[in-house]
């Protein structure tokens, strides 16, 4: 007699495997309030080592260089990547279409190892400096694949008598560029700036290549200070961290629930005016 498959056995797993994800983030908080100075034993409660964190003034500037890099990789890339994903959308041949694809596919897949020691001989054949703006080009051109593959799915979903009504009102170029696809696209466009911003927040390998001078990175920081032993204050900044990347969730959240609304009331309105013409008429 064959067994009827029950989905609750599929949640049974998903929450396994959250758990598995997050008691390691939730043990690594704890202990960041613990006033040993090692991950031993829990022994009592206290702030000393988020004060330690905000203290450290290197540690502070790294954090805001980690950020800056960050955002501005992720602003260049989503605009980059936004008019890549129009101009792959717009190519008439398949063949070059597809090309392009593939390459930009290709860098998705690619191991971050393989991808930093290519910028770093790459840099080092045109002798850039490694520094911030080797590693800002470097985020940047990671982060344009992130951003045209949430961008294309939505001008590929988008209906052409669209544009075409638009331009049969005498609608230009411009303004159907701006007033039509821009609105239409914007959801993948916010989607590909926070996947490039939490990409190049997280990543070790690339820069782990193509940092010097004196920059780092809060990834690079805390492999370095992870080798010479985990202090609570690596703790306490996890908890900053985890909380930051907490408040971005919940704030991308807010602004899809935002976007659907807009959008469900002026389609509301277009039916509803639609709907008093063909009764006037």
């Amino acid at each position: 007699m064959k067994r009827k498959f029950k989905w609750s056995n599929l949640y049974l797993i998903f929450v396994f495997v959250f758990i598995c994800l997050y008691v390691p983030i939730f043990y690594l908080v704890i202990y960041s309030f613990s006033t040993g100075d090692r991950m031993s034993n829990y022994s009592g409660f206290t702030w000393k080592h988020y004060a330690e964190l905000f203290a450290d003034t290197r540690m502070i500037q790294i954090v805001l260089d980690t950020l800056l890099v960050a955002l501005l990789s992720s602003l260049i890339a989503t605009i980059i990547g936004a008019l890549g994903a129009l101009a792959i959308d717009r190519t008439s041949r398949p063949v070059v279409k597809n090309t392009v694809l593939s390459l930009n596919n290709i860098l998705m897949v690619s191991p971050d190892v393989i991808i930093g020691a290519s910028f770093l001989i790459f840099y080092t054949a045109l002798k850039v400096p490694l520094g911030f703006w080797s590693v800002l080009m470097s985020h940047i051109a990671f982060s344009i694949p992130i951003v045209v593959l949430m961008i294309l799915p939505r001008l590929q979903e988008m209906s052409h008598s669209l544009l075409d009504a638009a331009r049969d009102l005498g609608a230009s170029n411009y303004q159907v560029l701006t007033r039509v696809i821009v609105p239409y696209i914007t959801p993948g466009i916010f989607s590909g700036f926070f996947m490039a911003f939490t990409y190049s927040l997280d990543d070790f390998a690339v820069t782990f290549f193509v940092t010097g001078n004196g920059f780092e990175t809060l990834a690079v920081e805390i492999y370095a200070r992870a080798r010479q032993g985990i202090s609570l204050e690596i703790n306490a900044l996890s908890g900053v961290m985890f909380i930051f990347a907490l408040l971005l969730v919940v704030g991308y959240y807010f602004i899809q629930q935002a976007g659907q609304n807009r959008r469900a009331k002026q389609k509301h309105k277009r039916e509803s005016e639609a709907l008093i013409n063909e009764t006037t008429h």
